[in-house]
């Protein structure tokens, strides 16, 4: 900042709301007379200058006088007194403090050429006490704000002053204890730069003591922030990928995210030349000794333990330890509590390892490869052993370490892992001499992609496991094995199943099946028809599906293939006997988790967990399905499965069940902690906290659903948007919208065979609610024609919902929900073409007894409408009281805003007038009455009775619907006239 005026900023503040407010909290107590100081400690970088940019604006802009110093580093030559003089040359250039300045000479002392008046300690303490006079007498024209920027540059001089400012001059308190002037101090330092012996550190710790003097770490800023902070400054919108590698390098570094992102169109990996630079700045300020051990240590990678790296650079150790303490006292290392060092920054690390010699580079990283083979082919080393020999050019042994790395990700559970090093096995495989590859166990580029695509499906990368078995298929030879080739074409259905390719699954599903006989039975035959039989009941071949999965589990069970065997019994639960959520399929879900438990096939034992659930949640029973999940989740998180379809399935409908039963605010604190602490590769999983949004008023949550349609097609991303966005556009009013969006998601959602989703019927009954809306206000308007060409929509609609309702899945009437959804689609049908219909609305409010709450609460506002109409007064209050109190509850604020307007409209009391009962006010309410009458308005309210305006206005609100009142004076009239207050008594008695 200079002067006195704010100097715009391009980069937005992100990220610091807390220490804004901090800041600002500071500014305001020294505006009232409160002297402090604020010592800002951060990395370069980090964002103080801007945090201090945004503070000294909004000081300016509230009229405090801003003057700024900067601190130079100038070596061992530092000018004395620098940023003061800079100050008093910022306030000599405003000729508000020309009086001040002419009464402080000082400044003539400071700011004239060659004086040396400060060099004898009188005079230096009298300079001190000038400066200190002046800067009151400045604070006492406006409040004062001094920044300093850079102290770690200061020179001795200026920390010299600054002690004497906060410890004794323009701080010292009166005897009363109180400070005497105006003015703030925030002084900024580099924390990074602050190595042991740096000047600067005891005059802190001395500074940190005082009682005017308060410390704030700017510590990096949360990936989100960051992630935010490159979005805004990028000149156009960046992909999802991009911004990824941008926040995962900066860690947090704002400064490291602006060089990053202005490098992005120019090089696709390493440090941008400019900010490699500036990091090897302190990298070459330590002896060659320290230098060769950090340059070793780069190549090790971000963290080193210290008998690893004693080894590679052949020092004794203690030339070793004192090259050591010099690079952590400059800040580029960092040492742990497990005697491993580590860089403080990984950008730095990046810096010095690209300053390295190619061939330094292969024989260090050789060296490093050498070295943990030493110590034994563990299984943890095996990764760091494969990029040590890849960087050092020994490809047979990289490929052989990948391979090994895989299978230790592959033991503890980590996909995506695994995916990674199967990836960098299959990259080497071609380069690699053929009798130095691998071999036995039938290793081989086909079987390695086929084990990479399981990883994938594992990791949630569904789409990259479909390419990856697709490049199986393509590598097949004309003469491969018939036993492969099935194998690679099951493989192929399963993934593009879980991709929503069904009919191209059931094809490659049936080639698999054809390719080998069943007998006499083999476990690929039976894990081909397993898949068949998923793929055929995907398409709407039942028929086809049942008899092979009756086959393929009498093969199973001869063959000892427990795994298939329960795979076999989920298909069969979900297709025979009524279905999952009947007492057989149950019986065989349970059989299926224990079989699939017994062989250790977490996948299978994972699809059991999750039929069984939604067994559980089709048939209304929404509280046994919780248990299911939890069980199935848990399991997830211990295979390193839960990126996973089924795990995230899971995630989509614990949230759901949550979201029914009215269980909101756990419903969000789940969804928050899943996006916090579980890979999210499926955006749907959050789909039921859109909902909650929506419902309670927050249209954003249309805008959320809509992004969930960008990218590859996802059928359960699409089903949560058209709930959202259709649902949406009834609660504004907008029937076209509406209907669009019901047509257009259930086309995307209907299968190859042409039978529509479940879901149809819950969009048809929200389509219809605004069609409805529309039909009954040009009704009420008049125009007959156009609410016929409404009603003739909702004809349309309603015949949609009972054939969807009527033959769910698998030819059978979906369960208590579609019922549910069913009935008030009927009734909004009713209300659509002749008017509200109290018994529609009545079976539709019994149908979501089953444990919707929010659902069968709507449903109960429109059943008050109908009672309204139909002059059943007392009834719809009744109705009207429970909505509201649900509304409450749930903190659904359009719902009650509706239904207040409904007992204003209608003058509905909580009891009917003259039936000899007052309306039932509680005990605060009748305090708010009691003023109301009295005229007060809601702020005056909230201070009488110690609340505020807004919770006032809340009683207020309440108050008017109880008494059906549609105004205050309206409340004030029934109010006396029921008796509920009683007029105040006149002065004469």
């Amino acid at each position: 900042m200079d002067g006195v005026s704010p100097t715009s900023f391009p980069t937005p503040l992100v990220g610091r709301d807390d220490e804004l407010a901090r800041l600002t909290e500071v500014l305001e107590r020294a505006r009232g007379g409160e002297a402090r100081a604020v010592l800002i400690a951060g990395d370069a970088g980090v964002g103080k200058t801007r945090l201090l940019d945004e503070v000294t604006g909004r000081a300016a802009g509230a009229g405090t006088t801003v003057v700024t110093g900067h601190c130079v580093d100038l070596g061992d030559v530092g000018l004395p007194y620098l940023p003061f003089t800079e100050v008093l040359g910022r306030l000599a250039g405003d000729e508000r403090f020309a009086g001040v300045l002419a009464a402080h000479p000082v400044v003539d002392r400071l700011l004239g050429a060659g004086t040396d008046a400060a060099r004898d300690v009188d005079g230096r303490l009298r300079l001190f006490e000038g400066m200190a006079g002046l800067l009151a007498r400045v604070a006492d024209v406006a409040p004062l704000l001094l920044v300093l920027e850079d102290l770690h540059w200061a020179d001795q001089s200026s920390r010299d002053l600054l002690r004497f400012l906060l410890g004794r001059g323009t701080f010292q308190r009166s005897a009363a204890g109180a400070p005497a002037h105006r003015i703030t101090v925030l002084a900024s330092y580099r924390s990074d730069d602050l190595h042991r012996r740096h000047p600067l550190r005891p005059l802190l710790a001395e500074l940190v003591r005082l009682p005017a003097v308060e410390r704030l770490e700017l510590r990096p800023l949360p990936d989100g922030d960051v992630a935010r902070l490159v979005r805004a400054l990028g000149p156009r919108p960046l992909p999802d990928p991009t911004v990824r590698r941008i926040v995962e390098r900066a860690e947090g570094n704002a400064f490291y995210a602006q060089e990053l992102l202005a490098a992005t169109d120019a090089e696709a990996g390493g440090v941008p030349s400019g900010l490699a630079d500036v990091l090897l700045i302190r990298f070459e300020q330590l002896p060659e000794t320290a230098q060769h051990v950090v340059r070793t240590a780069a190549v090790a990678g971000r963290r080193v333990e210290h008998d690893l790296l004693r080894e590679a650079v052949g020092l004794p150790e203690e030339e070793l330890e004192a090259a050591l303490r010099e690079a952590v006292g400059r800040q580029l290392l960092v040492a742990g509590d497990d005697d491993t060092y580590s860089f403080r920054h990984a950008l730095a690390r990046e810096a010095v390892y690209a300053d390295l010699l190619p061939g330094e580079r292969a024989r260090l990283h050789g060296a490093f490869a050498r070295l943990l083979a030493r110590r034994g082919h563990r299984g943890e080393s095996a990764a760091e052993r494969a990029h040590h020999y890849r960087e050092s050019h020994d490809l047979a042994e990289a490929l052989a370490a990948s391979l090994e790395a895989a299978d230790h990700a592959q033991r503890v559970g980590a996909p995506a892992e695994e995916l990674r090093h199967l990836e960098a096995a299959l990259d080497l495989w071609p380069a690699v001499d053929p009798a130095a590859r691998p071999s036995g166990g039938g290793v081989g580029p086909v079987t390695l992609t086929l084990r990479a695509s399981a990883a994938a499906a594992h990791a949630g990368e569904l789409h990259r496991a479909v390419a990856l078995t697709r490049s199986a298929l393509a590598d097949l030879g004309q003469d491969a094995d018939s036993d492969l080739a099935a194998r690679v074409r099951y493989t192929l259905a399963g993934n593009l199943l879980n991709v929503d390719s069904l009919t191209a699954a059931y094809t490659h599903s049936s080639e698999a099946l054809a390719m080998i006989p069943d007998e006499p039975a083999s476990a690929t035959w039976v894990w081909a028809a397993a898949t068949h039989v998923i793929a055929a009941r995907q398409v709407g071949a039942t028929g086809t599906a049942v008899p092979v999965a009756r086959r393929a589990l009498g093969a199973a069970e001869r063959l000892g293939l427990t795994d298939a065997q329960a795979d076999l019994l989920v298909s069969l639960a979900t297709v025979e006997d009524g279905g999952r959520g009947t007492p057989g399929g149950r019986e065989r879900l349970l059989r299926a988790r224990e079989l699939a438990r017994a062989s250790g096939n977490a996948p299978v034992e994972l699809r059991a967990l999750f039929h069984l659930a939604m067994g559980h949640y089709e048939s209304g029973d929404l509280e046994e399905c919780l248990p299911w999940l939890t069980e199935g989740l848990e399991r997830a998180r211990r295979a390193g499965l839960l990126s996973s379809p089924y795990p995230q399935e899971m995630r989509y409908l614990r949230l759901l069940v949550l979201y029914t039963l009215g269980r909101w605010d756990e419903c969000g604190r789940a969804a928050a902690a899943d996006a916090e602490v579980l890979p999210v590769t499926a955006g749907y999983t959050v789909g039921p906290a859109l909902y909650v949004a929506l419902a309670r008023g927050d249209f954003g949550a249309a805008d959320r659903a809509r992004a969930l349609l960008e990218g590859p097609f996802d059928w359960l991303a699409t089903l949560v948007a058209g709930i959202v966005l259709t649902d949406a556009a009834a609660l504004r009013g907008d029937p076209d919208e509406a209907v669009g969006r019901l047509r257009s998601t259930v086309t995307a959602l209907t299968d190859a065979a042409g039978t529509r989703p479940d879901v149809t019927v819950r969009l048809a009954a929200l389509a219809l609610s605004a069609v409805a809306d529309a039909a009954a206000r040009l009704r009420s308007s008049g125009d007959e024609a156009g609410a016929r060409r409404w009603a003739d929509t909702a004809d349309e609609l309603v015949d949609l919902a009972r054939a969807t309702a009527g033959q769910g899945e698998d030819g059978r009437p979906q369960g208590p929900e579609g019922q549910a959804w069913l009935a008030r689609s009927e009734a909004e049908w009713a209300r659509a073409v002749s008017g509200p219909d109290v018994a529609a609305w009545a079976k539709a409010v019994e149908a979501f007894g089953f444990g919707d709450v929010y659902e069968r609460a709507r449903c109960r506002l429109r059943y008050a409408e109908a009672l309204l109409t139909a002059e059943r007064r007392a009834e719809a209050a009744v109705e009207a009281r429970a909505v509201r109190e649900s509304a409450d509850r749930l903190g659904a604020t359009p719902l009650r805003e509706r239904v207040d307007a409904l007992v204003r409209r209608g003058r509905l009391w909580d009891t009917p007038p003259g039936a000899g009962h007052r309306a039932v006010l509680t005990a605060r309410e009748q305090d708010v009455l009691r003023l109301l009458a009295l005229g007060r308005s809601n702020r005056q309210i909230g201070e009488e009775l110690f609340i505020s305006g807004k919770t006032a206005s809340v009683h207020v609100s309440n108050i008017l619907a109880k008494l059906g009142a549609s105004s205050r004076t309206e409340a004030v009239a029934i109010a006396y006239r029921e008796a509920l207050i009683t007029p105040a008594p006149t002065t004469s008695g």
